[in-house]
């Protein structure tokens, strides 16, 4: 990103030298960065080692967002409240000290639900001093697959936060330095997986002290007063760009609704309605109609409602905007408490992804009305996949368990992308021969789904056929998914992607496919065969202007079917030669 040219334009009075600003810009994301790597090499777990779930930013002495690693974003987003939560509510910024750990993992801390947004999450920050003032905090979040709940990894259809494991409220871990080990052994006799849990807490403490060096060095070159300068003007940077963009949407009052649960499943269909704002250059989300909390684990916290919006928003903004609090400043969010997006204790929230990626599309359709070459087509929605077993050798409890990529919706300017863990989960799909060397599946098949995507001018990605044989004693599996029912809908005239499905056994005569996309356990038995079709995203703009060049494309590639060519797009295509035989437009 190169900011300097809009500095020197815009901000001719400015005081900050724009070659130094960028350098300290620059400076500070990869501090950030290197904060998600260090965990990343350190963790024991699966699902930070190689699907690298964790999160980092930097915060000014205030508590004001700088940088983020380019990470989960239902993470990023979230991090601000919930220091904003510990910072009013729990340890004012004076009772910091330089050494402290402050760690916490309770989505109800506060007034609010405004801090983790569910228990295997747990964010740590630590204050940087610089000649004996704080200066910087930096902060990590942590995906721990077993915090000690109800069931493995926190899956099943639990219906209060009490079956979710431990809840950790805002407390130093370290103090001065010096570790709480009886804190820390506390929380690791509440997992299934302790070894691995202590490693990674340990790890996640490293990883954000070490950031001191980072800041330290940047402080040294340029001193306190320029580095404040610095951090004040990249996030008054950050809000006149923001401004700038949202004065590009047309003012007014747009509505959308979108549907979770939608095939009835644990008592759906249950509704997410908004009604966007646009005023010059401010935009305002309301949640109000929005169906009650349930009783069971999709429920939001208002800090994951937060994240999935301010998400939604950069999606649509420039992004060459750094991600500092600026960019939050000319947008507001309202969400009534006791709601599938603001939900109350004792709410269970643990699935709440299922709403956070609703929340994406259901802002893309008020969006579409406003600034349709800004909106995209609806995406696959959120997709878990977990087995817990008994290990065959040491008679050990094992979790297998991966976000399964779908595809996503088309934009104004291109495709979506095919066989990706979607919108504000973000997370890389591990290797194959990484997961069946820690876990008991082999894998069978892993491909895109022909025609999955939704026809348009630019297509919807493809989803993904997935399957693997359990091997492991007493398997239960959970099984998360969305849009069986309703598909991801298309945008200006795209059409649907396919929807998902579940099947155990597929092709064998004891074949069934489950009765819903979301559901309790599963209780298996070793041999069977586990088979999930994720759903296509939702396609762009009329398939009719579709470039035929581009059909062509994707009948040899395998992404279209000759019939599909014929009829979504109107191209005749030999199927042996695979060379156009007529344009029927």
């Amino acid at each position: 990103m190169n900011i300097r040219s809009d500095m020197q334009n815009n901000t001719p009075s400015s005081k900050v030298d724009p070659i130094t600003l960028e350098i300290v810009r620059s400076g500070l994301v990869l501090t950030a960065e290197q904060i998600n790597a260090r965990i990343i090499r350190s963790a024991t777990s699966i699902l930070v080692k190689e699907m690298e779930d964790c999160s980092a930013a930097l915060f000014d002495e205030r508590g004001r967002l700088l940088a983020e690693s380019a990470s989960v974003p239902i993470h990023l987003n979230a991090i601000g409240s919930c220091l904003r939560t510990i910072i009013d509510h729990y340890l004012p910024l004076d009772q910091w000290n330089e050494g402290d750990v402050v760690l916490t993992n309770d989505p109800y801390a506060g007034p609010e639900s405004l801090s983790s947004h569910h228990t295997n999450d747990v964010i740590a920050y630590t204050p940087i001093f610089w000649n004996g003032k704080m200066v910087a905090i930096s902060a990590l979040t942590v995906h721990h697959i077993d915090v000690g709940s109800m069931w493995m990894a926190c899956r099943g259809w639990g219906v209060e936060i009490e079956q979710e494991g431990f809840r950790v409220p805002p407390v130093k871990i370290v103090r001065d330095g010096v570790l709480d080990e009886q804190l820390l052994r506390l929380m690791v006799n509440n997992s299934r997986l302790r070894d691995s849990l202590d490693n990674d807490l340990r790890a996640q403490l490293s990883s954000i002290a070490l950031a001191k060096d980072d800041i330290h060095r940047l402080f040294d070159r340029y001193g306190d007063e320029t580095m404040r300068r610095c951090f004040q003007e990249l996030i008054d940077y950050s809000e006149r760009r923001t401004r700038e963009e949202i004065s590009k949407f047309r003012d007014g009052v747009y509505t959308h609704e979108e549907f979770i649960l939608e095939d009835g499943s644990m008592g759906g269909p249950f509704k997410l309605a908004l009604k966007m704002t646009v005023r010059g250059d401010e935009i305002e989300f309301d949640f109000t109609g929005t169906d009650p909390q349930v009783r069971g684990p999709i429920n939001a916290p208002l800090s994951a409602t937060y994240a999935a919006t301010f998400y939604a928003m950069r999606c649509v903004t420039d992004a060459n905007i750094p991600n500092t609090e600026g960019s939050k400043v000319p947008i507001r969010i309202i969400a009534e408490p006791g709601t599938l997006v603001n939900c109350r204790w004792p709410a269970a929230c643990n699935q709440r992804m299922v709403v956070c990626h609703s929340i994406v599309d259901l802002v893309m359709g008020a969006i579409q009305a406003s600034a349709p070459e800004r909106s995209m087509g609806d995406s696959c929605g959120c997709s878990y996949n977990d087995l817990v077993a008994t290990d065959l050798v040491t008679g050990e409890r094992v979790h297998f368990g991966e976000i399964v990529p779908g595809g996503l919706g088309a934009t104004s300017l291109r495709d979506g992308a095919s066989a990706l863990s979607c919108h504000v989960t973000n997370c890389p799909i591990p290797p194959l021969e990484a997961t069946e060397m820690e876990n008991p599946v082999l894998y069978l098949q892993r491909e895109l789904v022909v025609d999955s995507g939704g026809a348009g001018g630019n297509r919807g990605g493809l989803g993904l056929a997935l399957s693997y044989e359990v091997r492991a004693d007493n398997p239960q599996l959970n099984h998360t998914s969305q849009k069986s029912k309703i598909p991801p809908q298309g945008a200006l005239g795209g059409r649907p992607g396919k929807s998902g499905s579940w099947f155990i056994n597929k092709g064998a005569p004891e074949e069934r496919e489950l009765s819903y996309a979301i559901g309790d356990l599963e209780y298996l038995k070793k041999g069977d065969i586990v088979t999930q079709i994720t759903p296509g995203g939702g396609g762009y703009g009329d398939p009719l202007e579709r470039d035929v060049g581009k059909v062509v494309e994707d009948v040899r590639e395998g992404f279209v079917s000759v019939e599909k060519a014929l009829t979504d797009y109107g191209v005749e295509i030999d199927p042996r030669s695979l060379s156009i035989v007529s344009v029927q437009r």
